[in-house]
């Protein structure tokens, strides 16, 4: 038999009373009381990061902090990042950057590119890698989630050149030869009658 507390906190700007087991997690307070399972549950240890979730306004990992220390506070988890017009920016920037994957840890991901835009606006590419190191992800080299994270930050991370330069039209006329030049190869080989 498992001690039982009521708590009371604001979750993703809602109100909120549960009564959980004061052994338990956030995380499972979330998935199984609340069952919200945009948070996910990964390694149960600190390490992946897939379970982030806001906590009075800074990530954490939600596997890590008992259930009954959110009494009092105010939790974001994925689902309440949306808003009435639709997806928020980080994540419309995760979709049209192709950010998503397979998905398992998107949520921790753009939670924690939550947290690093609301305390620095004005962050680095560098310093979005740093702030990231805390989210595991089996599927990626980061690239595009990085690159999602600065496009919500300021724009495309890599604006796409307005006109192209002389390098890049000699580039272009050398990839053109090189695949004339496989055609004709292709083409001097013989053939079966």
């Amino acid at each position: 038999m498992s001690l039982e507390q009521e708590i009371r906190f604001v979750l993703n700007r809602q109100p909120t009373r549960v009564s959980v087991p004061v052994t338990i997690s956030a995380l499972e307070m979330i998935r199984d009381k609340l069952k919200l399972t945009g948070t996910k549950c990964g390694c149960e240890e600190g390490e992946c990061g897939a379970c982030t979730i806001l906590l009075d306004g800074i990530s954490v990992n939600s596997c890590l902090v008992f259930a009954v220390e959110c009494d009092g506070r105010e939790l974001t988890t994925i689902e309440g990042l949306q808003t009435k017009e639709g997806l928020s920016k980080l994540q419309q920037a995760f979709v049209e950057k192709g950010a998503v994957q397979c998905g398992f840890c998107i949520p921790g991901m753009i939670m924690q590119g939550t947290h690093l835009l609301d305390k620095n606006p004005d962050m680095t590419v560098e310093e979005i890698k740093r702030g990231i190191e805390g989210n595991l992800c089996r599927c990626t080299g980061y690239k595009k989630v990085i690159e999602a994270i600065a496009s919500a930050l300021h724009g495309p991370a890599e604006p796409k050149p307005k006109s192209f330069t002389a390098e890049t039209q000699r580039t272009q006329r050398e990839s053109k030869a090189l695949r004339d030049l496989g055609a004709s190869a292709v083409d001097s080989l013989p053939r079966k009658p």
